[in-house]
């Protein structure tokens, strides 16, 4: 390993903690520390020889002779700095928790993986062997099968000025200062994610944070966890993991160290005399944390026990659960907050097409907003259409039943990008759908947006009870208006969109220009839901090849039975077996898997450059539920797809050549 030089940010108790491990590390140099005040860099800096003293975050960064930066910032100022420090090219250690929220973790990991450098966020007792041999014990089957695990970690401080625990805009209180310790402790022994969390907590009416809060969590396997921690109860530390032949108990889960009696795991067996395991580090705790960002460099990340990205990413997912179980909000999660963009460096790629009645041109990956994933709404959708539209995206699918039209109007005004993006909205979810119906309906929708305008209105559904030249006539009384631009129908049979064009050309009025119907490489077995139409047969290829018409393809990767998950012998997600299941269809994903290897892509991949490879104008609606799923349904854009082969993949010939 070869030495790193050290950047530290902040002057705390933790950043000198940190500054004397480095001294004690096999590979760690402090060279430097920021501080807001020079005068306070440089009387912590004068405790340790040769280390320049900044007075500000921005010189420390700066500064050549820095190779790794610890960021010991308040909490909401961890995310802003990691990106920066990566941005210049240093590694970073981050102290825990992350970030703020999940939603700013996944842009924060995204900016990090684009700059190419190490991170890791710094939850040193992940990098003790005493975690790793627990670890070793619970998948070992020490104690047989694991059904419950307790963690705590709680003390008592009071609320003095300047601490940053007690200060909600900055992210304060004992869930994120010290339940992140016992969610990374139970998701690290599960082995997985938490499928559901309850919790309770008590928040201060004043500083609006959680003194002491509590959660249940389970695991798929059925493990349950019962996490404590607190900040003005000291109630202590510990971790216990029971089992069906026994339990262990660790007393000094959070700070293990060089001692036998600093580091200990007590293993109770059935019928057996306890056994007391000692594994004491060979060095500081936190020098080991050092020297693991020394070692993995190449890597630019740790490996387990330790923190990963991945990791990292499911911590905040679970801890934002958490808080929302409590009631706890930050100010950065309002409605009113001003969240501000994290570039995550990648440059645009987007493809676009047309569609009549819209001036703009329209990408041909359309981000839906219906915001699955998220956690607090206004942040995720914050950093995912940032994203999406830093790669070039301009075009969002909304629903009036989606309620989405708020964070989407909110993303659009904090942005100021109005002008350059193309707003779909949908109205009308049900077979009893009137004209009557959809002017309130419009107006909401207007008036949640904030905007007088969308670029495209469509009817959620149709009523065929009601005579198509009656929403024709709707239609074009709202663009008349100056309500809608271009319009059409989303689950409207293709008969029914010839008879309303056949009405309009009748009455010397707009038709529609664009529907929204199911499209996909795999064929609907059965309907999503009753009266969902698909127009992946051949016939409706061909009338829309032949009409031009644009369809916004909802559900383009079949539900996901394209994403890897589908299998004759996985029958776990019932729905995707009932409309995806079929034995065409997995002959289908065959050959998209097979294709897929041969050009080095992903099969979704693949299957969404089908979607986008017809002769007619199709828009792919993706509906990504992370960064990564928005990121990597990128990758089908410079995908190529000749007929033969969207004819082959479709099983409608034995080859894909030409």
């Amino acid at each position: 390993m070869s030495q790193l030089n050290w950047g530290i940010l902040g002057t705390g108790m933790i950043a000198r903690r940190m500054a004397q491990a480095m001294m004690k590390s096999r590979t760690g140099r402090l060279v430097a520390v920021g501080s807001r005040s020079l005068e306070t860099a440089r009387k912590f800096s004068a405790d340790f020889a040769g280390v320049r003293g900044y007075g500000s975050s921005e010189e420390l960064v700066a500064d050549p002779d820095v190779q790794a930066v610890y960021i010991s910032l308040p909490n909401h100022l961890h995310g802003e700095w990691t990106v920066r420090c990566a941005r210049a090219g240093k590694h970073v250690l981050c102290e825990k928790p992350f970030t703020l929220n999940h939603a700013e973790a996944m842009a924060v990991v995204e900016a990090v993986r684009a700059a190419g450098v190490f991170l890791m966020e710094a939850f040193m007792y992940r990098c003790h062997p005493q975690t790793a041999r627990l670890v070793e014990l619970v998948r070992g089957g020490a104690i047989g099968e694991p059904r419950l695990i307790q963690a705590a970690f709680c003390y008592h401080t009071e609320n003095v000025a300047g601490n940053v625990r007690f200060v909600n805009a900055w992210g304060g209180g004992a869930i994120m200062d010290v339940g992140c310790y016992c969610m990374s402790m139970a998701r690290l022994l599960a082995g997985s994610e938490p499928v559901r969390i309850k919790g309770v907590g008590h928040i201060d009416e004043a500083t609006r944070v959680d003194d002491w809060a509590s959660a249940v969590v389970q695991f798929p396997t059925g493990l349950l966890a019962e996490l404590t921690c607190a900040m003005r109860v000291a109630l202590g530390s510990y971790v216990r993991v029971w089992g069906s032949e026994g339990h262990l108990v660790v007393s000094n889960p959070w700070f293990p160290g060089t001692k036998p009696d600093q580091a200990q795991i007590q293993l109770h067996r059935v019928g057996r005399e306890p056994v007391i395991l000692s594994i004491p580090a060979d060095t500081d705790l936190y020098a080991i944390e050092v020297d693991i960002v020394a070692e993995q460099l190449a890597n630019r990340q740790a490996r387990p026990p330790a923190m990963t990205w991945d990791d990292t990413i499911g911590n905040m997912r679970a801890l934002d659960l958490w808080r929302r179980e409590i009631g706890l909000e930050f100010e950065s999660e309002s409605l009113t907050a001003k969240i501000p963009a994290i570039a995550t460096g990648d440059r645009p790629v987007m493809k676009y097409g047309r569609v009549d009645g819209v001036a703009k041109p329209v990408s041909r990956l359309v981000c839906g907003t219906m915001l699955e994933g998220a956690t607090w709404r206004v942040p995720h959708a914050m950093r995912l259409f940032d994203a999406y539209f830093e790669r070039g995206g301009n075009t969002f699918d909304t629903a009036y039943v989606y309620q989405s039209e708020p964070f989407l109007g909110k993303w659009i005004r904090d942005r100021g990008v109005r002008d350059q993006v193309v707003v779909i909205a949908k109205g009308g979810a049900t077979t009893l759908v009137t004209p009557q119906m959809l002017d309130v309906e419009l107006q909401e929708t207007l008036d949640r947006f904030g905007f007088e305008q969308v670029d495209i209105y469509l009817m959620h559904r149709d009523n065929l009870q009601v005579p198509v030249g009656e929403f024709v006539d709707w239609f074009n009384r709202q663009q008349r208006a100056g309500r809608i631009g271009a319009f059409g129908g989303s689950n409207w049979t293709l008969e029914r969109v010839a008879a309303a064009n056949d009405y309009a050309r009748q009455h010397g009025l707009t038709g529609m220009t664009a529907i929204s119907n199911q499209f996909s490489l795999a064929r609907m077995v059965s309907p999503v839901w009753d009266g969902c139409i698909s127009v992946s047969d051949a016939a409706s290829r061909a009338w829309l090849t032949q009409h031009q018409l644009a369809n916004f393809a909802w559900s383009s990767q079949a539900r996901g039975f394209f994403s890897g998950g589908a299998h004759p012998e996985n029958r776990c997600d019932a729905e995707l077996v009932r409309c995806w299941y079929s034995d065409d269809n997995f002959e289908r994903l065959a050959r998209v898997q097979q294709l897929a290897a041969r050009r080095g892509v992903l099969p979704i991949n693949i299957a969404a450059a089908y979607v986008l490879a017809q002769p007619f104008p199709s828009f792919a609606l993706i509906g990504p539920r992370t960064m990564r799923e928005l990121i990597t349904s990128f990758d089908a854009l410079p995908i190529e797809l000749t007929p033969a082969e969207c004819a082959w993949l479709n099983l409608e010939r034995d080859t894909p050549e030409a």
